[in-house]
């Protein structure tokens, strides 16, 4: 008689439901325990290391590798990438015959990231270059025919468009009809008919197989580049001698960090040496932002994504689009922190529109949709909301009612602009794509985790309809199997330097690379408080009087932050990630508190 065996894991420290409502789990199935043990055995890892990369899907002899990164040995082929070379030749002839090129590029980090790394190669070889970023309110995303014709009136001879274009049929024939070539890369997910171009770098299109559609669009520009380089060489150019692109790779790591594509394969390489390379600071735009942000310590993804990329993206929000790539193409360290400033001023202007419409948004949606358990998926809309950051309220609306979200900005004419965030697992943009099939939507696009659309105010019940029903089951499943995925038990005595630092070797982390969550069982809350207006500050103790600072960010007033302040002298599971906090020239160990539950 077969073994009879439970399909659903042990909760771990019996936590069956969280202050958050997560049943906690292990990340480690047996499987998983002995490839960790092999892994620790064969290698001479920590055990905790072990466990962390064995729970990424990494194999036993992929370890070493794996914790060392190279672009080498993780880029392949760069013509591997469908149409790459014809992209690349055409780049060379612009180089030859010294061209003016046009760099049209998207308003978010990826987009003025791309469009930084274009022009910075491009003007190395002494092109005249130009950056145009469309105004997000007024033109929306991608190219537009109106934008297309004035960029070759000012007289480009070739135009690449970065981080969009794929889905641009009528802007890229109105470049066709005026006999202008264009040269598409991008990342984002392509319809069948593709538009006229001359070359469309895109490795989601469908007939791409190199298998690098994680990268962001900074990435494929990097490829393209590296393919440009080769050719160039080939010919003889004797300027490349004096080029090493790796120097850039610090804004193609902004970009992957930023637009949140899986952390693997080569965006592990590029974001690992892109972070050597901003600690550096040779980049005076990247260095003045640091500066704004207050930066202490070396950079890491966490400043990336929370310190730099909001400010970069505010130009593109709420003031100048092209403010973001106009800083990273930058080398003048005054003009440079001009811009910083200013980008740090739009910063602090969205935080304070983003609190207001945040507070318009829960109050409708706790309305339209109570409390949010019985819905599939989350769509508010307002006449009075900026535009440019409907996308933050949708990702804050994702994160408090865990199902997908929607934000929708009216303007007086009826037409709403919206933006949408995903839960893992679902796909959004399939499901605005077959919105925009239906006729419900003006139009949209998007991939798995976020997407965009426009759409008129009379078909918003329409719209609220189709996404209902297209994601009632999958959400629910979703919902339904929510868990908490704990790498391992960690005491306040076993939080040190020396494990953080093995940890941080083994990131960076982020989409498709989990960051390592531990759990602190049974600690005594010895201290918990408000700090600032949102975040709860905790000190955890142990029976052997050995302490852990921690702190759970946004907690205020939620299931979480209430009962860690409720929980003073109690004992309590915590679980969280474990970082180092720079403080006055010191390191600190921190924990960043996810959740929590009371120790039975």
């Amino acid at each position: 008689m077969a073994d009879l065996v439970d399909p659903v894991p042990r909760a771990f420290l019996g936590v069956e439901k969280s202050a958050l409502d997560n049943r906690w789990v292990a990340r480690l199935d047996q499987a998983g325990q002995n490839r960790a043990l092999a892994m620790a055995q064969v290698h001479g890892l920590p055990d905790l290391i072990a466990r962390v990369l064995a729970g990424r899907g990494v194999r036993v002899d992929e370890a070493i590798e794996f914790l060392d990164p190279t672009i080498r040995s993780l880029m392949p082929d760069p013509h591997t990438l469908t149409d790459c070379e014809k992209a690349a030749t055409r780049l060379v002839r612009a180089i030859e015959r010294g061209e003016s090129v046009a760099i049209f590029g998207d308003y978010d980090v990826d987009g003025a990231a791309s469009s930084a790394l274009m022009f910075r190669f491009l003007s190395h070889f002494g092109v005249k270059a130009n950056i145009y970023i469309p105004d997000r309110i007024f033109e929306g995303y991608g190219p537009n025919p109106a934008a297309i014709n004035q960029l070759i009136d000012n007289g480009a001879r070739l135009i690449v468009t970065v981080d969009c274009g794929s889905t641009s049929h009528e802007a890229l024939a109105a470049a066709a009809a005026r006999n202008i070539d264009v040269v598409v890369i991008d990342h984002h997910q392509v319809t069948h008919e593709l538009p006229p171009c001359h070359a469309l770098v895109n490795p989601n299109r469908e007939d791409d197989l190199s298998g690098q559609g994680h990268l962001c669009a900074a990435g494929v520009v990097f490829m393209v580049l590296v393919a440009t380089l080769r050719l160039l060489r080939a010919a003889g150019n004797k300027r490349i001698m004096a080029l090493d692109l790796l120097q850039w790779l610090d804004i193609v790591a902004l970009a992957t960090v930023c637009d949140v594509v899986p952390l693997k394969g080569l965006n592990r390489a590029y974001v690992v040496k892109g972070l050597v390379a901003a600690r550096h600071q040779s980049n005076a735009g990247l260095a003045a932002l640091f500066r704004k942000a207050g930066l202490a310590g070396p950079v890491t993804p966490y400043h990336f994504g929370f310190l730099i990329g909001p400010r970069i993206n505010a130009g593109g929000r709420i003031g100048d689009a092209a403010l973001g790539s106009r800083l990273l193409t930058l080398d003048d360290a005054g003009e440079a922190e001009v811009i910083a400033q200013r980008l740090d001023e739009l910063n602090r202007e969205r935080q304070a529109m983003e609190a207001m419409m945040l507070q318009e948004a829960e109050a409708e949606a706790l309305a339209e949709y109570g409390d949010g358990e019985g819905a599939s998926i989350i769509v508010t809309a307002h006449e009075k909301w900026h535009p440019g950051i409907v996308g933050l309220i949708a990702a804050r609306l994702k994160e408090k009612f865990k199902r997908p979200a929607f934000a929708i900005a009216f303007d007086p004419s009826g037409r709403g602009t919206g933006s949408g965030r995903s839960i893992n697992g679902f796909d959004m943009g399939r499901m605005v794509r077959a919105a925009v099939e239906e006729g419900i939507l003006v139009k949209g696009g998007g991939h798995a985790m976020a997407a965009g659309l426009t759409v008129e105010r009379a078909d918003l019940g329409r719209l609220r309809t189709f996404f209902t029903e297209k994601a009632a089951r999958t959400v629910a499943s979703l919902v339904a199997n929510e868990t908490l995925k704990i790498d391992g038990a960690i005491g306040a005595s076993g939080a040190t330097l020396e494990l953080i630092d093995r940890l941080e070797a083994a990131g960076p982390y982020g989409s498709g690379h989990a960051q390592p969550l531990f759990a602190v069982p049974a600690h005594r809350v010895r201290d918990a408080r408000l700090v600032g207006e949102k975040h709860v500050k905790v000190t955890l103790e142990a029976m052997d009087g050995s302490r852990l600072d921690g702190i759970a960010f946004r907690a205020a007033d939620t299931g979480l932050g209430n009962l860690l302040i409720n929980s003073r002298g109690a004992s309590l599971h915590v679980a969280g990630s474990l970082g180092a906090e720079h403080y006055q020239g010191a390191r600190r160990i921190q924990l960043r508190v996810c959740d929590a539950a009371p120790a039975k």
